[in-house]
């Protein structure tokens, strides 16, 4: 969570987009000690000194969760060093955990709490996720900290955990409330779920219990179906948060907010006004020493699959008849459920992968992704994925979607563009650009609307503007996506999470894809250079008369 008025680093520049041509810009290690002695820990009462931030007025009073313990398994991860503490840290430092609240981290690397504590003040330093830290708070955080470690496979390490759980009771008022974040290699989903289950802690006679599972779920439809069972062998479905946290990001959740609470909008959001809609996930870095993973998952399962089929669902819902889980969630559901299903052998007609070879980005050469360090050579993984859906409702019939994402791209930005029809009559001189309205997901958060206007003089001339508002005209830095999900796991609210159904529908959009490329060679690979926009085929998916966005 970045907070502005303590630093002021976190509010940025609103330095203006580069845009089209003839767009005018319009602002508007040590050993562990012997057992430790059964005396409760109980988490310190004193309330963190904090800063109002603008941005979370009434959440102090309104979200704030009753007594808990979250448990981080894989607390020394990249992913909880990089992001995940720093998001509990913000939580608390603006005062939304309260003070019954303590954190204990699992993980099979030898440590002692204090050695913990240690680690967790300096990946709070240097993260670039964490709030400025007002003097004393990482002191009084320090104390809110625990460690357990040992053999995920077995069980005494869950029998600690569960003692934790225990001494933390009277602290928590007679609760046992927990929250059980798994932010470790898919393949230990399964044996830390099952290990808890074994030792009963699921049970929620004595309190609430959730457990957060990160992405992928699954690298297959069967593989996501079997590991939902083994899940639901000891978890109920109402106790499951499948975390994705494209989903936590602010301007993902306003398009919403901007579709169903703004009337000139919603009437104009079907067939009969969009042209097409357009969806980037444009990546500048390559595999960053991470190719172990990415040979075995690829494009389709790294971004395709979770990240982008949660922004489609949100574009093309229906109103749902009420802001909540259930409703929402099952909105999202029927866009997925009415989806042209893409079997491999139309593979081709609508769905382009690409692999970036040697190029020139930022103006220095990038080696081609065979290049890499730990890439098989000749390796046939996709690093670029462009699609063509089609929706079979009523809504949006005829109106095709059209969603990429690679790496190795020009630049790092996502996009969602509602392309708008052209006028059915040409009253002006000249071609006439569509209507846009695109929400910048990252960087710098905002929308735009684009549309044509009479330039100043006799003639009858008109050129694009655009019209740009960006989340830095609140005067405060946006919310950890980490920050809210977590938040929302612990009230309870799983609005945010994809249901088990929902995971099930996306894979089966993408299955046709990887049965259709899965082991199968591409003798075209490398098919574009590293700092271009993908292969040429990409372009020709759009059709004639359509082109993807200038990002």
């Amino acid at each position: 969570m970045k907070t502005a008025p303590v630093k002021a680093a976190a509010t940025k520049t609103a330095t203006p987009k580069t845009t089209a041509p003839k767009e005018i810009p319009v602002k508007a290690t040590a050993a562990k000690p012997a057992p430790k002695a059964a005396t409760p820990k109980a988490p310190k009462s004193a309330a963190p000194e904090s800063t109002p931030n603008p941005f979370r007025n009434g959440m102090r009073r309104s979200r704030a969760p009753e007594p808990a313990t979250l448990v981080i398994f894989g607390v020394t991860g990249d992913l909880s060093r990089r992001k995940l503490l720093s998001a509990v840290f913000g939580l608390w430092q603006d005062g939304l955990l309260g003070s019954a609240f303590n954190i204990v981290g699992v993980g099979r690397q030898e440590m002692t709490d204090e050695q913990f504590r240690d680690y967790a003040a300096e990946a709070l330093k240097t993260s670039k996720e964490t709030d400025a830290i007002v003097p004393g708070n990482l002191e009084k955080f320090r104390e809110l900290l625990y460690y357990e470690y040992g053999d995920f496979a077995t069980d005494e390490v869950y029998d600690r955990v569960g003692k934790q759980l225990d001494e933390a009771e009277n602290a928590h008022g007679g609760r046992k409330n927990a929250v059980f974040y798994l932010s470790t290699p898919p393949s230990l989903f399964e044996p830390i779920s099952a290990g808890l289950g074994r030792l009963g802690l699921q049970d929620e006679s004595e309190g609430w219990r959730r457990i957060i599972i990160e992405k992928p779920f699954g690298t297959t439809l069967q593989t996501a179906r079997h590991l939902n069972d083994a899940i639901h062998s000891v978890w109920d479905e109402s106790q499951v948060y499948r975390i994705d946290h494209y989903l936590g990001k602010e301007t993902v959740q306003n398009l919403m907010a901007i579709r169903f609470g703004n009337a000139i909008f919603e009437p104009v959001w079907n067939r009969s006004y969009v042209d097409h809609v357009q969806i980037t996930a444009a990546e500048d870095l390559g595999l960053e020493g991470r190719a172990g993973y990415y040979e075995e998952a690829g494009i389709i399962r790294d971004m395709l699959q979770n990240h982008l089929m949660q922004l489609f669902t949100l574009v093309a819902m229906e109103p749902p008849v009420a802001f909540d889980e259930g409703a929402i969630r099952d909105e999202k559901v029927k866009v997925l459920r009415a989806v042209k299903p893409i079997p491999a052998s139309q593979v081709k007609f609508s769905a382009v992968r690409g692999q970036y070879g040697p190029g020139t980005l930022a103006g220095e050469r990038v080696p081609g992704y065979r290049e890499e360090p730990g890439v098989a050579e000749g390796s046939s993984t996709p690093t670029f994925v462009a699609i063509k859906l089609e929706i079979e409702n009523w809504r949006w019939q005829g109106v095709p979607f059209f969603i990429r994402t690679g790496k190795r791209l020009p630049k790092k930005v996502t996009e969602i563009a509602v392309v708008f029809k052209k006028p059915p009559l040409g009253l002006f001189p000249g071609g006439l650009e569509r209507n846009v309205l695109a929400f910048r997901i990252q960087p710098d958060e905002g929308v735009s609307l684009k549309f044509s206007s009479k330039t100043p003089g006799q003639e009858n001339q008109l050129r694009e503007v655009t019209m740009d508002f960006r989340y830095d005209a609140f005067g405060a830095g946006l919310e950890s996506p980490y920050s809210r999900l977590v938040l929302d796991a612990m009230l309870g609210d799983a609005t945010l999470f994809p249901r088990e159904d929902e995971v099930d529908h996306a894979w089966q959009l993408v299955s046709g894809m990887l049965d259709a490329w899965e082991g199968k060679a591409a003798a075209e690979f490398p098919n574009y250079a590293a700092g271009s926009w993908g292969p040429e085929a990409a372009d020709e998916l759009m059709g004639p008369d359509r082109r993807w966005r200038r990002l």
